[in-house]
């Protein structure tokens, strides 16, 4: 299925192209195959991808000169992509990953869980339940760095977010923003209902690929109880722990 696309000038070396304006898992899908056949060019040397957008940025500047043979017009390549788009991508099978991230939903970290229980007429237990049964897929990243757009959010628990938000959230909470989950990678400010805690790393300045996960891949909650979060945590200090991903 291709969609109508735009293309527009991004700077002085990029270009955006953008699909229809909504949050679609077909949207997404489309995206992430399209990335994959723009990355085999060599000039091109960054990607970014957002809910219905690619950011696509090149390593010559635009340049309508003709003396440089490798600056390339706007409309030029913007012709090829078009016609990038338009092969068959069938072929191009996208191996989704899984990554298993441990949450411990206890109430010492899930601190808004009883008021979303009261809320909803929902158990904490069925709450978790909920929550810890969806296979999230990764639209992009942002807000903060290693920080997981998810979509796939069971409707019964979704929840507005908070009226006063937190001046202080910790490094792996999980939280519940409208109808999106996610875990805060860092210590910031907030206002989700945070329903847990993650002991895991989901940005590491010091690795190669400071964030394990992208765009296209599935996120799976497991629960785990308090005790196995506080194992989990001292074998990721001391660089131990393995993400696990199927």
């Amino acid at each position: 299925m291709n969609f109508q696309l735009t293309y527009k000038k991004f700077g002085e070396t990029g270009i955006l192209v953008e699909w229809p304006a909504k949050i679609d898992v077909d949207i997404m899908q489309d995206i992430v195959s399209f990335e994959k056949l723009v990355c085999k060019d060599q000039k091109v040397i960054e990607t970014v991808i957002a809910y219905n957008s690619l950011m696509i940025r090149y390593e010559y500047m635009y340049n309508y000169t003709l003396h440089y043979k490798y600056r390339k017009s706007f409309s030029r390549t913007v012709e090829k992509l078009k016609e990038l788009y338009a092969m068959e991508r069938k072929t191009i099978q996208q191996k989704q990953k899984i990554w298993k991230i441990p949450v411990c939903y206890d109430l010492s970290f899930g601190l808004d869980l009883e008021e979303l229980s009261e809320a909803k007429g929902l158990s904490v237990d069925k709450i978790i339940q909920l929550h810890s049964s969806t296979d999230y897929l990764i639209y992009f990243l942002g807000f903060q760095p290693g920080f997981l757009y998810l979509g796939g959010l069971n409707e019964k628990i979704h929840m507005p977010r908070r009226d006063n938000p937190r001046l202080r959230v910790e490094k792996g909470s999980v939280g519940i923003g409208g109808e999106q989950t996610g875990v805060y990678p860092q210590d910031s400010a907030g206002g989700w209902n945070l329903i847990g805690k993650s002991p895991i790393d989901f940005f590491d300045i010091t690795k190669s690929k400071p964030c394990f996960a992208k765009a296209g891949d599935l996120i799976r909650f497991e629960s785990v109880d308090l005790e196995t979060f506080k194992k989990i945590s001292e074998e990721v200090n001391k660089e131990r722990y393995q993400i696990k991903n199927l």
